[in-house]
């Protein structure tokens, strides 16, 4: 898949006052993958059902950096890409079922992000 459909600005500043206030950043792989899980949700009900092989393979996961939704594999289901974005040449019609998975979420990840950096700008003005 394509890069990341969202993005924080401001983030990286966010994380440098995070280190310098001694937060090792777990919390925030935590609130990725949070957010990544709920955008997953999104699309997995979206997803279209052959089989349940693609619907399988959406996974979430989070780094310091950002929340990944991830979907397909290299062995079994290479199709993700061209069922997700298209493919002119062989007649596939795109359905971005995982970008309209995570819009449609969007109002219960959101949330977890402002919590968080609510509370991390708290920690950073206590110190």
């Amino acid at each position: 898949m394509a890069g990341p459909v969202y993005e924080v600005r401001g983030g990286r500043a966010l994380r440098k006052g995070l280190r310098e206030a001694g937060d090792d950043l777990t919390d925030l792989k935590t609130v990725h993958r949070a957010a990544a899980g709920v955008a997953a949700e999104g699309a997995r009900a979206r997803v279209p059902r052959r089989s349940n092989r693609l619907a399988n393979t959406i996974r979430a996961a989070g780094t310091k950096t950002a929340g990944i939704v991830r979907v397909g594999n290299n062995t079994s289901v290479r199709y993700a890409g061209p069922i997700h974005w298209g493919w002119f040449r062989r007649h596939i019609k795109d359905n971005p079922f995982a970008s309209a998975g995570a819009q449609a979420t969007e109002s219960r990840w959101v949330p977890l992000y402002e919590q968080y950096t609510d509370a991390a700008l708290d920690k950073i003005k206590g110190t």
